[in-house]
């Protein structure tokens, strides 16, 4: 049988590692809605932006704060 200290430790434990699974949740999921920006390999300019996330509507000329930058031809 469970003492109610036991319990009690098993709740706060509960609690702790479901906080921690939904702050690891919002991380993955801000981090997979960040568009690409595509940079030209020989200019070094942006070239064109692929927004993931529905209402985002970066462009060239309106970067976002953070992106996944990649390198094209």
């Amino acid at each position: 049988m469970l003492t109610i200290k036991d319990k009690v430790k098993a709740v706060v434990a509960g609690l702790f590692g479901a906080i921690v699974l939904s702050v690891v949740v919002n991380y993955v999921d801000s981090i997979l809605d960040q568009p690409d920006v595509h940079f030209s390999n020989s200019t070094g300019e942006c070239v064109k932006v692929i927004n993931y996330a529905e209402n985002d509507r970066y462009s060239c000329d309106d970067l976002p704060k953070r992106y996944n930058h990649v390198w094209v031809l």
